[in-house]
């Protein structure tokens, strides 16, 4: 490697080129069957509303968070529980995000086009967050009890 360039540069860019393609692609096909008016207002609107009223609030929740779970030093590294908390947090907000109307039982079309009922999305969001709060809960205190070291053998060795 001479001049700091990387081995994989190409491949990086090929796959670049590649994404713009597939979204260049898809841009297209959305605007053509579509009201190109409508879909940008719900584009600049997502993205003013994730900017300004979102990107605000889950910064403050993630500060109060660290604030209530750690304490630490000025300047000292954040500490590895609240990555425990965002990931199960954050994984359950996007699937809120994405299935709101089944979950909010907002969507009368479902029952009518698979003849299922859609009453039970509700119950099973809260049981998938409670899941991915208690796997994540399950990690952390195996992580804590496998770094701890080990007194009885130290102990027992002198």
């Amino acid at each position: 490697m001479t001049g700091g360039r990387s081995a994989t540069a190409p491949l990086r860019t090929l796959l670049m080129l590649a994404s713009f393609a597939v979204t260049a692609y898809a841009g297209l096909r959305l605007l053509e069957g579509g009201p190109v008016v409508g879909i940008l207002i719900w584009f600049v609107g997502a993205a003013l509303l994730h900017d300004l009223v979102l990107l605000p609030l889950y910064g403050a929740a993630d500060r109060a968070l660290q604030g209530v779970l750690v304490r630490r030093r000025p300047g000292a590294p954040p500490s590895p529980v609240v990555n425990h908390v965002r990931v199960p947090a954050f994984v359950s907000g996007v699937l809120l995000l994405v299935w709101y109307p089944l979950i909010l039982g907002l969507s009368d079309n479902y029952r009518r086009y698979s003849t299922l009922d859609p009453d039970v999305f509700w119950g099973r969001w809260l049981l998938l967050t409670a899941g991915l709060f208690a796997a994540s809960a399950l990690l952390y205190a195996v992580r804590t009890l496998a770094s701890r070291p080990r007194r009885g053998r130290d102990a027992r060795a002198e």
